[in-house]
């Protein structure tokens, strides 16, 4: 049986882009499923639970609904440096639990801290993260996601991003490039493009 999975940003007792979390699960559920019932993350798990210091809200959802909650302190990993690894194959349009692909690719992380994976010649994502490029006055993420993320469909929704066609001949005429996710806001982590190898 096919599973997925949703990891939330927690603090301060709050659920952060509730919204669109409850969206792609529940549009995610229709395009595999066919499911219409609308699921709630809060009918599971109650604001009054919510740890006040940053976590990880972690569940896992299949056709059946919501299980396996767990929620734990969150620490960001260190990012100084990107591989650029290559695969004109690989897909993940929903938030599996099988990972098995991604994990292939990061077999050639080598002495890099992270991979930017390159499908078609185009910037895609991180393992884990979306990627957004600053140019010294823009934020641009590319247009060819693996997956769209809830915090990349967020500041989108806000114009702080822009989307745009990044190929890999495209890097140096950015200064910047920022790994971000549910749990990382954009300019959290960022890292000259120098560091991309």
């Amino acid at each position: 049986m096919c599973q997925f999975i949703e990891t939330i940003r927690v603090k301060d007792g709050r659920i952060f882009n509730l919204t669109y979390h409850e969206e792609r699960m529940n549009r995610t559920r229709k395009e595999v499923w066919g499911k219409t019932d609308w699921l709630k993350i809060t009918d599971v798990w109650s604001p009054e639970e919510l740890p006040l210091e940053c976590s990880k809200l972690r569940f896992v959802y299949d056709e059946a609904g919501i299980h396996d909650l767990t929620c734990t302190p969150y620490t960001r990993k260190k990012i100084l440096s990107l591989r650029l690894v290559y695969d004109n194959n690989i897909t993940y349009p929903y938030k599996s639990v099988d990972r098995s692909m991604l994990n292939e690719l990061k077999k050639q992380q080598g002495d890099c801290d992270e991979i930017l994976i390159i499908r078609d010649n185009h910037l895609t994502d991180t393992s884990y993260t979306n990627v957004a490029l600053y140019d010294g006055q823009q934020w641009f993420t590319p247009s060819t996601p693996l997956l769209p993320g809830t915090m990349r469909q967020s500041l989108l929704d806000k114009g702080i991003l822009q989307e745009r066609k990044i190929l890999v001949s495209d890097i140096p005429q950015y200064q910047q490039i920022s790994l971000f996710n549910a749990m990382m806001e954009l300019g959290e982590v960022v890292l000259p493009v120098k560091n991309i190898l």
